[in-house]
């Protein structure tokens, strides 16, 4: 026999999936909306790299295979585009000249700030009406949220 108590926490498990589904398709769509915004010809998943460049490089290309999940060839193809869009730049590596390393240009980095700041400004502006204590106590829940949830 099922509890009102069991029947409770199975259906907010429910809503939670649910919840969490509304939020990827959500993460989907704005990730689009952020590369667009950045360059119009820009392919999320390559913003995605772009976004790393800028706060992590300069890198090699096995460094982003890894940080990803991709294989060398989808990697050097999505680098490429950045690099024809002018938002990437190969330079060699110092420590071993054959080595190529790669990094936002000046340029990617300017239009991902654009972008952050526009983006930052419309967030704030819909969580106007959320206090402090809201934001923190939903970060918090996020963080745990995704900390119990890490191996899938």
């Amino acid at each position: 026999m099922i509890t009102s108590v069991t029947t409770k926490r199975y259906d907010d498990l429910r809503a939670i999936e649910a919840e969490v589904g509304t939020l990827i398709r959500r993460v989907k769509r704005v990730m689009g909306e952020r590369a667009r915004e950045v360059h119009p010809d820009l392919h999320p998943m390559t913003y995605f790299i772009l976004a790393h460049l800028a706060q992590h490089g300069p890198l090699r290309a096995a460094d982003l295979s890894d940080a990803f999940g991709m294989d060398k060839g989808g990697v050097s193809r999505q680098v490429q585009s950045l690099v024809d869009l002018g938002l990437v730049e190969r330079q060699p590596a110092a420590e071993d000249r054959r080595a190529i390393l790669l990094d936002a240009s000046d340029e990617g980095r300017r239009r991902l700030a654009t972008m952050t700041r526009s983006r930052s400004d419309r967030f704030d502006q819909r969580l106007a009406d959320w206090s402090d204590d809201d934001l923190a106590g939903f970060s918090a829940q996020l963080a745990a949220y995704n900390r119990a949830l890490s191996d899938d």
